[in-house]
């Protein structure tokens, strides 16, 4: 079933998710309405909050970017990394910072250059609870670092600076009332 994507200015995309257990209500089915809803919205990634629900969980599938040539050294990890993250802690971050232009489903049309740095290390449970403690570079780790971030309350315009947020206030208040377009499903903080 395709979720609506919570929009800016909603009060669970910056609330720190809570651990959940195998117990979880619904788990697998949610998962595959995650993916299911990340795909209709033409996403790489989605985290529970940006669909209603402050815990610790997201879904990345970054298959699109092995066909993408700027992405050729690493398109034989990209073809097949489709991951579940449940209660994932970040344990590392090093590495250069580089620059992407990132954008997000919860901030449709802004899409803005963001640093981070080029590797992350976490440990986290699969959709069955194994654990997993795994390094992540590339295009994979800044989809990660970005879903990763939705779980602790913070936004990829979080880190412009506060020149590039007075630029970019009109436009977030236009998607916080609702008077944005988008091609997928989306529910609007209440006014």
């Amino acid at each position: 079933m395709i979720l609506p994507v919570r929009a800016y200015g909603d009060n669970v995309l910056r609330t720190k998710g809570k651990e959940i257990d195998k117990n979880y209500p619904h788990l697998q089915e949610l998962i595959d309405d995650m993916f299911e809803t990340m795909e209709a919205s033409h996403g790489v990634g989605i985290a529970a909050p940006q669909i209603g629900l402050p815990i610790r969980l997201f879904i990345v599938d970054v298959t699109p970017f092995a066909e993408d040539e700027e992405y050729e050294a690493e398109a034989e990890t990209l073809k097949n990394f489709r991951k579940v993250f449940i209660n994932a802690e970040k344990l590392d971050e090093e590495g250069e910072e580089w620059k992407f232009n990132e954008g997000c489903l919860s901030i449709p049309g802004i899409r803005e250059d963001v640093s981070r740095k080029e590797t992350i290390t976490l440990r986290y449970m699969d959709r069955d609870f194994n654990e997993f403690t795994e390094t992540f570079t590339g295009i994979a780790a800044r989809v990660i670092q970005h879903e990763y971030d939705h779980i602790e309350g913070i936004l990829f315009t979080d880190y412009l600076s506060a020149f590039k947020k007075r630029l970019l206030k009109k436009k977030l208040n236009n998607i916080r009332t609702g008077n944005v377009h988008v091609d997928y499903k989306m529910r609007f903080p209440k006014k």
